[in-house]
């Protein structure tokens, strides 16, 4: 399984930004995705998730009702719609697939198996 993110660059503080992640080599449909960041020194960080058919989210509380993850099970792409960004938000974001969890998805980044090259999101203030 291969994940291709794209959409990062430089916003200033309250912009938007949406990222997309291609997934290849697998089937989508089986898979939960999520988002993760990891800004310099510090941890890699969960950021949103969904599940295999979209019906379950879950968010970081430092991104509730500010970005959105949705998915495309058509065209295997998982999108992380980003608003009122904030200088904090600044990070490597990585997308993440989970293999074989149903009806939910995981905050865990050890329960994901395959994981993208990342996307550099930076946030002026």
């Amino acid at each position: 399984i291969q994940l291709i993110e794209s959409g990062g660059g430089l916003v200033q503080a309250g912009d938007s930004l949406r990222l997309s992640c291609a997934a290849s080599g697998g089937r989508f449909t089986l898979y939960a995705m999520g988002w993760f960041r990891q800004a310099p020194g510090k941890e890699r960080d969960f950021v949103a998730a969904i599940s295999r058919s979209g019906g379950y989210t879950t968010y970081a509380e430092s991104v509730k009702g500010r970005f959105t993850i949705a998915r495309d099970n058509g065209n295997a792409m998982v999108y992380l719609q980003m608003n009122s960004l904030k200088p904090a938000d600044a990070a490597v974001y990585y997308c993440a697939a989970d293999v074989g969890r149903s009806a939910s998805a995981s905050a865990g980044s050890a329960d994901y198996d395959y994981w993208g090259q990342g996307t550099q999101v930076t946030v002026s203030s």
